[in-house]
């Protein structure tokens, strides 16, 4: 293999598609950065979703928040995310694979390190926990990149199959958080230096039972823990990961690279600053806009950011990458990915919340036959000992999903899937709706999380069909850009989906939520088909 960078790490002859170059060298190239990349994705996922299954803790150990302000961390963290990734979607062109994956996971060490600190402090304001949750979505901003990266090295005949082992394996991220962190909570961890522990004042749990109250919880071990594995991990990433210069080949030496990545992920906090300035309520916000509103503000902004703020060979770059915005797959891919990765992240995000909101209380009528929902409910069942499951089927299937596609075509794969998805999610709003009416909601549980495992083994077939979908239909130097792009509008599942069910669930109407889910669902399956699928279609199951 010829190659004519000065640095070994850069890699300037790349044929993936050609079988002789592939079989030779191409093939354990691809695979040492795809094995790399995978735990560094996992724990992008973690630090990004971990707001998820601290806010539950926060409650558990009595701050002095309202559920709904618990919930504004989860969205917050969710619309930090989604919009990093719009920038992180461009990253590779512009500074490489390596130097990217390398800064994005060292970054990481940030909000894990300040969300351990914060923590520790349940006097402090409820403004220091939003800003570690916004900090943190750096963690979601990073599976765009990641994605875009991966793609770049396998073949078009392996992209599902690829693609799904990154995603996959990376979104396993979501459930090792969920059974890391309540197991790391019960151990001082770091001795002295990780602080005092707190006393829980209600029943807790970790996948193996409840923690009853009266524990002392170390909370700050969420954001601690993951300090543990970054620093190999960005060590790792340094020294066996790869740049193409075929992709990116003007990336500049690794501080000019590192400045491109720095400067444009500091530029997307300026989106997410306004639109939640804007949507959330005081004392936080303004709370003057919907968030219907707030989605389309930031997602504008942030690409007005990136093209206006880009100067020299940058400028030039992001142009090009614009060009994908000209292309109608573009915008139907996006809508289909929202199906699947929205629905994985946004359920993944709201789950543990919603199920010691529901299940955790009893809802019983009153005197003039009004439902309270104020009642502890004592057969309650731990949202920390069962949330994780669904999320862990989701990324486990989701390299199924790839392979079945890469074998069959990945739009009949999606089409089945989204029929799923309709009949699961209007069958799990039936189920929300009996249970936040019950006095005894926990015989509903089984049902509820059941049909919410359907949603996820979904989501994920469908994920690793959209990813072989997107590998057919756009060329090398696009199908990253658009990996990229459709993961970050998709990733805002993160913020709508905590802050539906949350709203849904204080109006007394949870299953209206998923309700509406639904419909979106059946929309989508509809596009799918005029797209891809019908008789005399452009593109046929790509």
């Amino acid at each position: 293999m010829s190659n004519t960078s000065s640095s070994s790490a850069d890699i300037a002859d790349w044929r993936p598609e050609d079988e002789q170059f592939w079989e030779s060298s191409g093939k354990k190239i691809a695979y040492r950065n795809l094995w790399i990349s995978v735990p560094a994705l996992l724990c992008g996922f973690a630090v990004w979703g971990m707001w998820g299954i601290i806010t539950v803790q926060m409650l558990n150990l009595g701050f002095p928040f309202t559920q709904a302000e618990l919930f504004t961390l989860t969205a917050i963290a969710g619309i930090s995310g989604a919009t990093m990734r719009i920038p992180a979607s461009f990253l590779i062109r512009l500074a490489g694979g390596r130097n990217t994956i390398f800064l994005t996971t060292a970054m990481l060490l940030a909000p894990a390190i300040g969300t351990g600190i914060v923590l520790q402090h349940k006097e402090w304001p409820l403004w220091a926990f939003q800003l570690m949750a916004l900090w943190s979505g750096v963690g979601g901003g990073n599976f765009a990149s990641s994605m875009s990266n991966i793609s770049t090295f396998f073949p078009k005949r392996l992209q599902g199959t690829a693609l799904g082992l990154n995603a996959g394996l990376g979104n396993f991220g979501v459930t090792t958080m969920q059974i890391v962190i309540p197991l790391m909570m019960t151990v001082g961890v770091l001795g002295g230096l990780g602080g005092e522990p707190m006393t829980l004042l209600k029943d807790s749990g970790w996948i193996f039972g409840k923690i009853a109250a009266g524990t002392p919880t170390y909370i700050q071990n969420a954001g601690f823990t993951w300090m543990l594995t970054l620093v190999p991990l960005a060590v790792l990433c340094w020294f066996g990961m790869n740049n193409l210069k075929t992709i990116s080949p003007d990336t500049g030496n690794p501080v000019v690279a590192f400045a491109k990545i720095t400067y444009l992920y500091t530029l997307a906090f300026v989106p997410s600053i306004l639109g939640l300035y804007l949507y959330l309520p005081a004392p936080t916000g303004l709370g003057v806009i919907s968030m219907w509103v707030a989605i389309p503000l930031d997602i504008v902004s942030a690409l007005l950011v990136m093209k206006l703020a880009a100067f020299g060979a940058m400028k030039q770059n992001v142009a090009k990458q614009f060009e994908i915005f000209g292309n109608k797959h573009t915008w139907s891919m996006t809508a289909l990915y929202i199906v699947t990765f929205g629905s994985f992240i946004g359920f993944s995000m709201a789950l543990p919340l919603s199920i010691t909101v529901i299940f955790g209380i009893s809802h019983v009528a009153d005197a003039n036959g009004v439902l309270q929902h104020v009642l502890k409910n004592p057969n309650s069942p731990s949202a920390f000992t069962y949330a994780w499951i669904g999320p862990f089927v989701g990324a486990a299937v989701r390299p199924i999903g790839g392979w079945i596609s890469d074998k069959i075509g990945g739009s009949i794969v999606t089409q089945v899937i989204s029929v799923v998805m309709v009949l699961a999610s209007a069958a799990v709003g039936y189920v929300m709706m009996q249970a936040y009416g019950s006095a005894t909601p926990e015989q509903y549980f089984p049902a509820f999380l059941g049909l919410f495992i359907v949603l996820f083994f979904a989501s994920g077939i469908g994920n690793g069909s959209t990813f072989r979908t997107i590998g057919v239909i756009f060329d090398r130097q696009q199908a990253g850009p658009v990996l990229g792009w459709t993961s970050a509008i998709a990733a805002y599942g993160a913020f709508i989906a905590p802050v539906v069910i949350g709203n849904q669930i204080k109006a007394g109407t949870p299953q209206f939520a998923m309700y509406g889910f639904a419909i979106f669902y059946a929309l989508c399956l509809v596009l799918n088909w005029w797209f891809y699928l019908r008789p005399g279609s452009e593109i046929k199951n790509p």
